[in-house]
């Protein structure tokens, strides 16, 4: 039975780490709102005042009468169904608390440009946003990335034993996402950070993830989504 991802056409954003898995994982499925009518699709299933247990937004999985919300809930949905998880149950809860450190990291990446409010324009808030940005590159930054450093040097390189979990994959997307929109930032800070650096050399390396990358299914960086660059946050040019 196929899947099915709901998720906004145009940008990675959180879908990105669902789509990811999928890759990964060899599951065939279909990316909705990248379809014909499927932005529609997307909308009605949103709106419907009729569902006892509707999604709050996007994104959302749909495999037969079974719909998952929430990209670490969808992760942790999919982990076991695509062997992306070990067996055992604390590895298994191991593994979704590390997805949830990645999901608050990403959150307050994404709050450098919309510190104020999401309805606003980045050009409403770019004071707040530069100090917002300044504390995520000297403090958050180092927190987040050297405490992800430590876990896979504890763990031979990965988040849970000797293989690739979803956890892995979505540290990937990060250090991707941060490389994109801090690179000045991440030049500086990737020379303590070898683990995590190797991580998303191997993730890529993958063969059905190397495929994807290169493929028109990814969706390539830009400034509509989470990690989003604006060259005055990524601070002082340094000669």
């Amino acid at each position: 039975m196929r899947y099915e991802l709901y998720y906004w056409p145009s940008i990675q954003g959180r879908g990105e780490y669902v789509r990811l898995a999928l890759e990964q994982g060899g599951a065939e499925y279909i990316d909705v709102a990248r379809t014909p009518k499927g932005l529609a699709a997307m909308k009605r299933l949103l709106a419907d005042g009729a569902a006892s247990r509707p999604p709050f937004a996007p994104p959302f999985l749909v495999r037969g009468k079974t719909l998952v919300a929430q990209t670490a809930n969808i992760l942790q949905y999919l982990g076991p169904k695509l062997g992306l998880v070990p067996k055992d149950e604390a590895e298994r809860l191991w593994v979704h608390q590390v997805q949830l450190t990645i999901a608050d990291f990403v959150v307050e990446a994404h709050d450098t440009h919309h510190p104020i409010g999401v309805g606003l324009y980045y050009d409403e808030q770019k004071p707040e946003s530069k100090r917002r940005a300044k504390d995520f590159r000297d403090q958050r930054m180092p927190k987040y990335l050297g405490y992800f450093e430590r876990v896979l040097a504890r763990n031979r390189g990965f988040t849970a034993g000797r293989k690739v979990t979803y956890a892995d994959l979505s540290l990937f997307q990060v250090v991707a996402g941060l490389r994109y929109a801090f690179p000045r930032a991440m030049r500086s800070i990737e020379p303590r950070l070898p683990q995590l650096v190797a991580l998303h050399d191997r993730v890529a390396a993958l063969p059905r993830i190397a495929a994807y990358l290169s493929s028109p299914r990814r969706i390539a960086f830009n400034q509509f989504g989470i990690f989003r660059h604006y060259p005055e946050l990524d601070g002082p040019v340094r000669t």
